[in-house]
């Protein structure tokens, strides 16, 4: 099924402001199904004259749909494209009732069906149908006298260009919508008609009287407390005038309200104000809220005592005179840092992902800077690690630091006094077909010529196998660097970040 943007481009002569027109229509269309109880189809004029495809169409939530199947890239018939093009050419609304003898798409008998032209600049870019059941045996409720009654104002300024506006609502999931509340404004900002759910809406939100015949702006400024410079775009919203959302919180609720001013013939005759109780929510938010700064509260502790215990390691070390204690104490000392730096990142981010590269520099940079006695060590980082979430952050960063520090032990470090000498240390990463590829690389003295990694007894290859290996499900390779020195590769696999 094709989309209307390959609808528009490859069958019509529209513009891309045109196609640009027609999305923001079709991000409001839904309002205009809703309100009319109708099913609404957008009708696009191909090039060959007096011929018109289906670019998109919508079904109301608040009835049932005539249309069973898409019919999206179905051309118009005969009964069909006679209203269609009328609207089209004339700019104005035509009414009619189907006959039965339409095709695509199928019109039941006796279906009213109303075309409405889609103006944008002073041209007739489109054709939107309203295709509604016919009414059975019954007077209208005064809520379906409401509904349709914006419905064909809302009509009237798609027509006239004057809706929908280009302004930008915000989030379609939480954005209000008809079920939610309705309320109509008149000219002076007086509710004339108030559905039952908008008003145990505000009820909810503090008001003990009824609200039609009241001016919603000072009502709803009344109920929500004084905060400042946001009570002016408050009771600018609830007096509808202007198409803007904004929130209402009362000592007990919470309302989002969004205001579509009515201006049909370009004169203000009221507005058309959605509400919608969004209380549970903003309650989910503030939980999340403090669930979140709990949690980065936690990283920040747990932090603080790595970097505790670690300074601890640092004294104890100091105090030893034995060689191999001391350093046993010192690489103890490194490691518990590796771990703390991925829990002080952790504590300055809202979720458990983290940007690994800035962990990479400061591990290659402790661990560098501390051993480098007496030589200078060139670390360099090329590539990305990306974001990674903490349960693969945490063994990585120190399956990092075990490498770091057997390369500049190892590979520059002399077994008589200790000390290191010049060279390189680059880290490489990439993210390839969801996996993360890690290569440390040194310019030393490369491995023994009897080197085993799966049979080596020091401590830090096991560590490193380990991590790598057993908890992070990855592989770990040894071998000698192109012109001299030593070379391992990790190959992990990556979880599937949330989007």
């Amino acid at each position: 099924m094709a989309s209307l943007d390959v609808l528009v481009r490859s069958s019509t002569d529209l513009s891309e402001a045109d196609l640009d027109w027609l999305h923001v229509l079709l991000g409001e269309w839904q309002l205009l199904a809703d309100l009319s109880f109708s099913d609404l189809v957008l009708w696009l004029p191909m090039r060959s004259a007096g011929r018109y495809v289906v670019g998109a169409q919508m079904r109301p939530t608040t009835g049932p749909t005539l249309f069973l199947e898409d019919l999206i890239g179905t051309e118009a018939d005969r009964e069909q494209r006679s209203d269609i093009a009328r609207a089209h050419a004339e700019g104005r609304i035509v009414d009619s009732v189907a006959t039965g003898s339409g095709s695509a798409p199928a019109d039941a008998f006796g279906v009213e069906v109303q075309a409405v032209p889609v103006r944008r600049a002073g041209r007739m870019i489109a054709v939107v149908s309203r295709h509604r059941a016919p009414p059975v045996g019954q007077s209208p409720s005064p809520l379906e006298e409401a509904y349709l009654d914006c419905a064909g104002v809302l009509s009237r300024m798609v027509a006239e260009g004057r809706f929908p506006f280009p302004a930008v609502f915000g989030d379609p999931e939480v954005s209000p919508r008809v079920g939610d509340g309705l309320l109509r404004l008149d000219a002076t900002g007086a509710v004339s008609y108030a559905s039952p759910n908008a008003q145990s809406a505000f009820h909810r939100l503090g008001l003990s009287g009824d609200l039609v015949g009241a001016n919603l702006a000072q009502v709803t400024t009344e109920l929500a407390p004084a905060r400042g410079p946001v009570d002016e775009a408050v009771a600018v919203v609830a007096a509808g005038r202007a198409p803007r959302t904004a929130e209402v919180e009362g000592s007990s609720a919470a309302l989002l309200v969004r205001a579509i001013p009515l201006q049909p013939g370009g004169r203000r005759s009221g507005a058309l104000i959605l509400v919608r109780d969004v209380t549970d929510l903003r309650r989910r938010d503030r939980a999340m809220a403090t669930k979140d700064a709990t949690i980065r509260e936690i990283h920040h502790r747990v932090k603080n005592n790595l970097q505790t215990v670690a300074a601890l390691l640092r004294l104890q070390a100091r105090r030893i005179d034995v060689p191999a204690a001391r350093s046993a104490l010192q690489e103890a000392e490194r490691r518990v840092g590796s771990i703390a730096i991925v829990h002080e990142t952790l504590s300055r981010t809202p979720d458990e992902y983290v940007a690994f590269d800035d962990i990479a520099d400061q591990l290659t940079a402790m661990v560098t800077d501390v051993a480098a006695v007496g030589g200078v060590i060139t670390a360099r980082r090329a590539g990305s690690f990306g974001v990674l979430p903490a349960e693969v952050a945490t063994p990585l960063a120190m399956a990092l630091t075990e490498l770091l520090q057997n390369a500049v032990e190892h590979g520059f470090g002399d077994a008589d006094d200790g000390s290191v000498r010049g060279g390189s240390l680059d880290v490489r990463a990439s993210r390839i077909a969801g996996r993360l590829r890690v290569e440390v690389a040194d310019t030393g003295a490369g491995l023994p010529a009897d080197f085993d990694a799966d049979s080596s007894g020091r401590l830090g290859l096991q560590i490193v196998r380990t991590l790598v290996v057993g908890e992070l499900a990855g592989t770990l390779d040894f071998g000698a660097r192109h012109g001299g020195g030593t070379r391992v590769v990790i190959d992990l696999p990556l979880p599937v970040l949330p989007s």
